[in-house]
């Protein structure tokens, strides 16, 4: 094991009084957690904060705010912005530098590919992966008029929704949770797509109209989980894994595997949730064009989530995706 780059760590070279630590092993002090600065990010980086401290009471934790280009520019949709990784690209680089030990990511954030050197030292239980519904009137989706206007920040959403009504219309939306809300009124839309897993998180549930499940509204590859990025090799590795949540894992990783066949990311409408069953894993996925006049399906199943996700890849690319996929990456910036 390679010896940490600071001061912040106790190198045992005989059995300390502590019960539970073995003689050589290297402890930690102190961590400093990266993360954005949004009220949700922190909340989330404070669930995963309180269970270090409640694993490792005499550890001091710091968390170290860092803006990433998608928090830098808020007035472009994210598909216009351009390349991935808009939310945690810098992170990864304090990261990489030693700046901060580790970082929470919202999962749907982080792309299929991790720079080298670092890797997802525990993926969090899943909470609720379906998108919610936020109506000013109280309207299920359904019920909603045949012209709405309806926000989201996702072309996933978007185009899930157009499949369902094209006539619908789609309003683009930035900000954070509190602020997509707001602009049922102040942008006069009928509804509002996010994610329930934020929702839920935030203690939002009393805005929520109705959750789509994963049939009418397929979710985002790794909605709801959380992950934490570090190094791949260090202390930290062994801190934090308790952390993981081996089902949900397993299922986020197949679901990144079949994104990692399509080289999607928030630019593209790619859609998967995987479901652990027995000793397996069952998945779902999409790809969609962008209005909606297209929305390509496929289900698998197996033992491997790796194998599974690029199999779902590959039936969908077979059904005619792989046609519309070049003509969106065509067109990015």
């Amino acid at each position: 094991m390679a010896l940490p780059h600071d001061k912040d760590y106790y190198l045992y070279t005989e059995a300390p009084e502590r019960e539970g630590i073995a003689p050589g092993v290297v402890v930690m002090k102190r961590i400093k957690i990266g993360t954005r600065g949004s009220a949700l990010a922190l909340r989330q980086t404070a669930w995963v904060g309180e269970r270090i401290a409640q694993r490792h009471p005499d550890l001091h934790i710091e968390v170290v705010r860092i803006k990433t280009a998608g928090d830098r520019i808020t007035d472009v949709p994210l598909a216009q912005v351009g390349g991935k990784g808009l939310f945690v690209k810098e992170i990864e680089e304090a990261l990489l530098r030693g700046e901060i030990d580790l970082a929470v990511h919202s999962m749907k954030d982080v792309p299929s590919e991790l720079p080298s050197g670092l890797h997802l030292g525990a993926v969090t239980e899943r909470e609720d992966p379906r998108d919610a519904l936020i109506s000013r009137q109280g309207r299920r989706l359904r019920e909603l008029s045949p012209k709405a206007r309806i926000g989201t920040s996702s072309l996933r959403r978007g185009a899930q929704l157009l499949g369902i009504n094209p006539r619908w219309e789609i309003v683009p939306l930035r900000g954070n949770l509190d602020t997509r809300i707001r602009k049922l009124k102040t942008e006069n839309l009928d509804a509002v797509i996010v994610a329930a897993a934020g929702v839920r998180r935030m203690g939002l549930e009393d805005k929520v109209t109705a959750y789509l499940p994963p049939e009418v509204m397929l979710p985002a590859v790794g909605q709801g989980a959380l992950g934490i990025e570090c190094l791949q090799e260090g202390v930290i590795n062994e801190l934090i894994a308790f952390l993981n949540h081996p089902q949900s894992a397993v299922a986020v990783a197949g679901e990144r595997a079949f994104l990692r066949r399509l080289g999607g990311g928030c630019q593209v409408p790619i859609a998967a949730y995987g479901q652990v069953r027995g000793e397996g894993i069952f998945m779902r996925g999409l790809v969609a064009r962008l209005d909606g006049s297209h929305l390509f399906r496929a289900e698998a199943q197996g033992a491997d989530p790796e194998r599974v996700g690029k199999q779902l890849a590959e039936d969908l690319l077979a059904q005619g995706a792989e046609e519309v996929l070049q003509e969106i990456y065509s067109g990015l910036p």
